[in-house]
C-alpha cells in the first residue's frame, strides 16, 4: 500500500471517529478485510452511491442466496434463473438501501470528498 493512501485513510478514520458514528459502522468488517488484503478501498460513507451498491449488494445478493440456497431452496427444487433473480433482487435492494444510509451519514456530518482528504 503507498504510503499517501494509508494517510488519507487514517485520516478518514480519524474524522469518522469524531462524527460520533460506530467504527462497525463506518469500517465494516468486509471493508477492514480488504484492507488486509491489499485492496486500498475507501471508507463507504466517501465512495459513490453506485459503488456502494453493487460491492455490498453483489456481496449481499450473493450470500444470501447461497445461503437461502443451501439452507431451503435446493430442497425445493430452485432452478437457476429463479436463484439469479433473487440475488439480483436481493442484491439491489439491499445495495440501494446501503447506499442511502452512506449518504446520510456523509450529508448528517458534512463529510468532505474523499478527494479533499489531505494525503
Amino acid at each position: 500500500m503507498s504510503d499517501p493512501i494509508l494517510k488519507r485513510r487514517e485520516a478518514a478514520l480519524r474524522l469518522m471517529a469524531g462524527t460520533g458514528i460506530w467504527r462497525s459502522n463506518y469500517a465494516p468488517p468486509l471493508v477492514r478485510l480488504a484492507w488486509r488484503l491489499g485492496w486500498d478501498l475507501p471508507l463507504p460513507h466517501f465512495l459513490p452511491a453506485w459503488q456502494v451498491v453493487l460491492g455490498f449488494g453483489g456481496f449481499f445478493g450473493a450470500a444470501f442466496t447461497g445461503l437461502m440456497w443451501l439452507m431451503l431452496w435446493r430442497s425445493e427444487g430452485w432452478a437457476a434463473d429463479r436463484l439469479a433473480s433473487m440475488a439480483l433482487l436481493a442484491g439491489a435492494l439491499f445495495g440501494v438501501l446501503m447506499a442511502l444510509y452512506y449518504a446520510y451519514g456523509r450529508r448528517k456530518h458534512a463529510l468532505p470528498r474523499w478527494e479533499d482528504i489531505p494525503e
